[in-house]
């Protein structure tokens, strides 16, 4: 008996023994098979999350930043324990203890799961399953992934610590608004560093690791607040906070950016604007999409931020009063549905997802309104955040009559009720108190200014259009346009290196030039031929006919050859009405162009960021490339400073850069741009192609440039009174005003190689070294060049069988008054025959 008791209970252990043997074996081959091709946790040690790009300005300020995961890294030291141990509590209450995996919390969820029949599955994942899971792994809810969680977690046990472990788990958790890791969350939700969060914050935040998409603090409110209470209580009994701090935080009532209890971060940035999207634009294509929206880089923009404001505004201001003096009404297109207008609340939601620009400040800011009813004499309107007039800090919100003055017609026949109207407050000059509310719009027409160091090439404002939330089309690098005239000074410039001085004389005579379009005529402005005349009163006024007689002479293969230097164009075809700016290009490669005339003639590329480093704070872009000789010397005397050594390419010669920009500057003194005045030496060209489809002006000091260009996006005429000076020239003059405030300058430095001589700049005669008078300029010579007097350049174009051309030319002329009440001669419309494309003056 005794043997067979012994005998029955030998063989039930040998059946056990057995079978543990073979279970052993069997989850030794399930891990072996399972853990071959597993993907190696190395990986981890070297994470690199995708990362917020952040812009700065010259101050150090945040003004944008880029992401497709906002996410900001942040290491475990500079994670406060608080939040730490609330994820903990939260999500895995043995952490510090387990080797990777829970037996007792994946007991609990099977007891779980077999005692519902199913209907509770939860995971019993780790925080360090959780780090494989999103790192390595996949979401698939099976056991084969379930297995390979298990391996790799413990795998990564052994080779991080769990600090390490902790830091990938925070950083990398989706807590909702498109929040990646708890930094972001913390500002997202809070707008608060980690460092200010309490108890109740932190708690909610390590809620939202579970079900981010439901616990939305506004529409998932009472869930929310009670999973939150629920991550206290587990702080609590785990002894991470006190029983006062438990007690009291969960009566704490939960406050977020999303229930307006707390300003967004996104609301301490500046909107959006035409600057920071081009970086984008440009960084995108030199770094590649994905690194820049998830490489974490910090980029120093050379953006001025006044002068950024200053060039918006003068743009605004001349768009705004161009559309004025059209006299028609459009309004934002928008209008509300009727039943949005039975009540104060209805509407005032209807506007504010109404789509219509609000990054506007022109004279203060602009916004949206809704017609709420109309009178003969007041038009009521309901403002976006302004109390209705009654209530608590109200005001009147109604528009009288005279605001619409400028309009052919009454309220009645503008507006409707309902209509989405732009709106801004009209205040006294003299003490900038409020009057009255005024209607505005957006202009049909558009524009671009950009202003840039001539020096550096560091871009200090760009603006693309009237409003970038209205359009993002950014019309100063994308907008490909005709220069017209603004183009001259690159003829001119291949012209006097080729020989020519200012003093040079060229024929202003009728040309005709057969095209396979048929004859071409080119005109001057003025409709009148003025003879032989020095190129330097050729580029002042603008003459075209001097200008295609020149390009002529010196060859359009060489006018091109400049153009594609200045990098104007990369490809210029040569024909002649491309020497009066036919080819289309961009404001951008314009200004870059004539900072190098600034600048005495070397190279400058333009660029709107000085650097870029990457997410370890190194740098992988820096657009000043030059050496400092002397940057390694500690101590320096009073007054002196570290040698810079200029590596850019010259090219052109210096006094060739001097003798153009005294020209031009006879064209702010005496011709085209003689609207224009500063405290301060400055030069420029204007450019008003046919029919005034496009206007523009470029000009500079010693060490700013800049350039306006004005036109409708789909091109057609501006209006006779139109011109690149009257329409651009304001623009450049209000903005050069405050930059030389802040930036000042100079006279334009004289090359050593400059021989200076008088001259008559009515007939280009060499005057005596006394000689004084308005006829009499001070003109610069290359040294050791004895310049030729009285030698007539025609261009190769036969004159006297055009002379019959000029009396043809002054038939059907008519007086007419400018916008700056001058009188002018002005012929009848142009025709191809009379002119082609490209500049008139």
């Amino acid at each position: 008996m005794l043997r067979f008791v012994l005998s029955f209970f030998g063989g039930i252990f040998s059946m056990l023994t057995l079978g543990l043997a073979m279970g052993a074996v069997a989850l030794g081959a399930i891990f072996f098979v399972y853990g071959r091709d597993l993907p190696s946790t190395e990986t981890l040690s070297s994470y690199s999350p995708p990362t917020i790009s952040r812009i700065y300005n010259a101050d150090g300020r945040i003004i944008d930043e880029f992401a497709t995961q906002r996410r900001l890294f942040t290491q475990i030291e500079e994670i406060p324990p608080l939040v730490q141990h609330a994820f903990v509590s939260a999500e895995d209450q043995h952490f510090y203890t387990h080797p990777g995996f829970d037996v007792r919390g994946m007991a609990a969820a099977f007891a779980d799961a077999v005692r519902t029949r199913g209907a509770d599955l939860r995971g019993a994942s780790t925080i360090t399953q959780q780090v494989m899971k999103n790192f390595l792994l996949n979401a698939d809810r099976t056991v084969e992934r379930k297995i390979k969680e298990i391996i790799l977690a413990v795998r990564i046990e052994n080779a991080l610590d769990k600090d390490h472990i902790l830091e990938l788990y925070l950083n990398e958790i989706f807590l909702g608004q498109n929040s990646y890791g708890v930094t972001a969350a913390a500002q997202s939700y809070y707008n608060k560093p980690l460092s200010q969060l309490s108890a109740g914050e932190a708690a909610y935040l390590a809620a939202l690791a579970q079900r981010p998409g439901n616990l939305h603090p506004v529409y998932d409110h009472e869930d929310a607040v009670n999973r939150r209470n629920y991550v206290l209580r587990r702080m609590w009994e785990d002894g991470w906070i006190d029983e006062a701090t438990y007690e009291a935080q969960r009566e704490e009532p939960l406050e977020t950016v999303q229930a307006g209890d707390y300003e967004s971060f996104r609301s301490a940035l500046p909107p959006r604007d035409y600057f920071s999207d081009e970086i984008r634009r440009q960084l995108s294509a030199e770094f590649g999409e994905e690194e820049f929206f998830s490489g974490g880089l910090a980029i120093r923009a050379t953006v001025d931020a006044d002068l950024q404001t200053e060039a918006a505004q003068a743009l605004q201001a001349a768009l705004e009063r161009y559309d004025r003096q059209q006299g028609s009404w459009r309004g934002t297109g928008k209008a509300l549905e009727p039943e949005a207008l039975e009540s104060e609340e209805a509407w005032r939601a209807a506007l504010s997802s109404t789509r219509v620009p609000r990054d506007i400040a022109l004279d203060g800011p602009w916004l949206p309104a809704v017609v709420l009813g109309i009178e003969d004499q007041v038009l009521r309107l309901g403002v976006e955040g302004v109390p209705l007039e009654g209530g608590p800090d109200s005001g009147p919100t109604d528009v009288p009559r005279e605001d619409i003055a400028w309009l052919p017609g009454d309220f009645f026949e503008t507006f409707e009720v309902g209509d989405v109207v732009m709106v801004r407050r009209m205040t006294s000059d003299e003490d900038g108190s409020f009057l009255r509310w005024t209607l505005r719009q957006v202009p049909r027409v558009q524009g671009a200014f950009m202003a840039m160091d001539v020096n550096t090439g560091r871009v200090l404002a760009m603006q693309g259009g009237f409003s970038y939330q209205y359009s993002v089309f950014n019309r100063a690098t994308q907008a490909m346009r005709q220069p017209g005239s603004s183009f001259k000074p690159f003829v001119y410039a291949s012209a006097l290196d080729s020989g020519f001085t200012p003093a040079s004389i060229v024929v202003d005579a009728p040309i005709e030039i057969n095209t396979p379009q048929g004859m071409w005529r080119p005109m001057n402005a003025s409709n009148r031929f003025y003879g032989p005349t020095p190129l330097r009163t050729g580029i002042e006024q603008s003459r075209n006919i001097m200008t295609i007689r020149l390009a002529q002479e010196v060859g359009m293969d060489t006018v091109a050859r400049y153009a594609e230097r200045f990098g104007v164009y990369d490809d210029l075809s040569p024909f002649l009405s491309n020497a009066l700016g036919a080819q289309e290009t961009t404001l951008y490669k314009m200004v870059a162009a004539y900072a190098m005339f600034a600048n005495g003639g070397e190279r400058v590329e333009p660029t709107l960021v000085d650097r870029v480093q990457d997410r370890n704070g190194n740098t992988v872009y820096s657009h000043d490339t030059r050496a400092c000789l002397d940057c390694a010397v500690p101590e320096w005397p009073r007054g002196e400073g570290p040698r810079i050594m200029s590596n850019r390419d010259r090219i052109m010669n210096d006094v060739t850069a001097y003798q153009l920009t005294s020209m031009m500057q006879g064209v702010i003194q005496r011709g085209t741009g003689r609207g224009i005045s500063l405290p301060v030496p400055v030069a420029g060209k204007s450019g008003t192609t046919n029919d005034a489809r496009d206007v523009w002006f470029i000009g500079f000091t010693s060490n700013i440039v800049a350039g306006c260009y004005i036109g409708f996006d789909n091109p057609r005429p501006l209006g006779r009174g139109a011109s690149g000076g009257g329409t651009c020239g304001p623009v450049f003059q209000t903005f050069m005003r405050h930059a030389v405030e802040r930036f000042g300058g100079s006279e334009f430095p004289v090359p050593q190689g400059c021989r200076f001589i008088n001259i008559d700049r009515y007939t280009g005669a060499r005057m005596p070294d006394g000689a004084s008078g308005e006829n009499v300029q001070r003109e610069c010579f290359r040294a050791g060049e004895e310049p030729l007097f009285g030698v007539t350049f025609d261009g190769g174009f036969a004159m006297a069988s055009d002379l019959p051309l000029y009396n043809e030319a002054q038939q059907n002329t008519r007086q007419v008054e400018t916008s700056e009440g001058n009188t002018v001669t002005v012929g009848p419309n142009a025709s191809f025959g009379t002119l082609s494309s490209g500049g008139l003056y």
